[in-house]
């Protein structure tokens, strides 16, 4: 087994949104540490760590690719491949474009496709399948995985085996869509008796070779386009721009649909790690840890006759009184209170929420760039105040504005400043003004974090105010 290498694949374009209001799209669940002191997608990662794998492929969208590869970077991984989508189209033609990064990285080595976005209690357990499912990928078989069933699930697909053919590695026979109530009990009662329903992973093993040939034979059209946006895709820092005029050609189609459901490479490796796709607050609650009471806090909070509820606040104080089986997340810009046993439909308030043109529906108060981040502290009618961060070595655009005037007060760290015709240095206390229209850049030179507060006022707030002049990440 040791000779088998692994390419982890991570699939990174789901917006979250069950989670609202701390998971959003600009921000989704995979970017957060919900479960531990790691984020999602750090844990994603880490958990193969143990394995014979190399530098991962992560599949994701525009906006996100400085998050990732920050992320990336805070677990030690410099390298990795971030594949850029530049249209949605579901998870078939993203894992193919990633199979075709794979078979670069190394021919030889299968690939491991995992969302970024799913819990697993049982690190150990995970790795035995996942050693288990690459040697039946290593022999040509195109595998998922099916999680063991605890119970009548109705929000997750499930996976039919041949129940007559036992073994590490089963036969697949097909996958059902998420059912009502009446039939997942009797799916569980079929597991329960013999073992031929599972719940449908979304986790993968292939050899990137074998998935490729097996989509250029079942659709010979997506393998052209898919092929194309790589073979066309251009390398934008330490990104993988995928041709768009190429890509948007392909169906916006599953893994499931377009491939295996019509293999008959199909094969099925038992999971039974503690999974969950963390699809909602009730789950999130399921796998978080739980006080005397079944209450899950994650705040400063004050409970009282309170139980089997899930409280989450990083800004203020909260206070719950005579509440069972809630749902209280605060944050900034937004506060969500409802019943746990209806908390997968937080969706249909996010739906409202972009009806109404509400920002808090997709994005929040924290903005992540190549250079570093900021946090939006106040937000009035013409004012906005910023508490921005960068990195070592890092620099902003040399930009100016034609709807505002800005006012840096640093914090910490020191500021090598532009303004206007001038140059100088800034340290702790002091501050500069750039009036509107003129010419400014702000860098940091040195070995510690730059932090300063950023005093916006004007007519016009929104960061597309900004005319570049010169950056160093090609913004321009």
């Amino acid at each position: 087994m040791d000779s088998i290498k692994i390419v982890p694949v991570i699939l990174s374009g789901g917006s979250g949104t069950r989670l609202w209001p701390l998971s959003r799209s600009q921000f989704p669940k995979q970017f957060l540490n919900l479960t531990s002191k790691m984020t999602m997608i750090q844990e994603t990662v880490s958990r193969l760590s143990e394995l014979n794998v190399l530098d991962p492929v992560v599949v994701c969208n525009e906006s996100h690719r400085f998050i990732i590869a920050d992320q990336l970077s805070q677990i030690g991984i410099k390298k990795p491949s971030i594949v850029l989508e530049p249209v949605a189209k579901n998870t078939a033609p993203a894992i193919l474009a990633a199979a075709f990064e794979c078979q670069k990285i190394d021919e030889n080595a299968v690939m491991v496709v995992l969302p970024s976005d799913h819990n697993i209690k049982n690190d150990t357990s995970f790795c035995d399948a996942v050693k288990i499912a690459s040697e039946a990928a290593n022999d040509g078989g195109l595998v998922t995985f099916g999680v063991t069933p605890t119970y009548a699930a109705t929000g997750y697909g499930y996976i039919n085996i041949d129940s007559s053919k036992k073994g590490d590695v089963l036969e697949l026979k097909k996958f059902v869509e998420k059912p009502d109530f009446d039939t997942a009990s009797k799916y569980l009662e079929s597991f329960n008796k013999n073992g031929d329903y599972f719940w449908n992973s979304g986790m993968f093993v292939f050899k990137p070779s074998v998935l490729i040939e097996e989509i250029k034979s079942l659709d010979e059209n997506m393998y052209n386009f898919t092929k194309a946006s790589f073979e066309n895709a251009v390398v934008d820092l330490d990104f993988i721009r995928l041709k768009k005029s190429d890509f948007e050609k392909n169906p916006s189609i599953s893994i499931d649909y377009a491939v295996m459901e019509k293999t008959n490479k199909g094969k099925v490796v038992p999971l039974n790690a503690g999974w969950s796709d963390v699809g909602s607050w009730a789950s999130l609650w399921d796998v978080s840890e739980k006080d005397e009471n079944g209450n899950t806090v994650k705040a400063n909070a004050v409970l009282e006759n309170v139980s089997d509820s899930f409280v989450y606040s990083k800004n203020r104080l909260v206070s719950v009184l005579g509440l069972d089986n809630v749902v209280i997340v605060d944050t900034k810009d937004a506060l969500l209170v409802a019943d746990k046993t209806k908390s997968e439909n937080v969706k249909n308030i996010v739906d409202s929420l972009k009806e109404k043109g509400e920002k808090c529906a997709t994005e929040t108060t924290v903005g992540y760039r190549p250079w570093g981040n900021y946090e939006t502290i106040e937000l009035g009618k013409r004012y906005r105040v910023k508490h921005i961060t960068v990195k070592p070595g890092q620099k902003l655009s040399v930009q100016m504005h034609y709807h505002r005037a800005e006012h840096w007060i640093i914090v910490s760290g020191t500021a090598k400043v532009k303004n206007g015709g001038k140059e100088f240095i800034l340290s702790e206390n002091q501050s500069t003004f750039i009036p509107l229209g003129t010419i400014h850049a702000i860098e940091n030179p040195g070995k510690v974090p730059l932090e300063f507060i950023e005093v916006q006022s004007g007519s016009y707030l929104e960061e597309d105010d900004i005319v570049r002049f010169e950056d160093k990440y090609g913004r321009c």
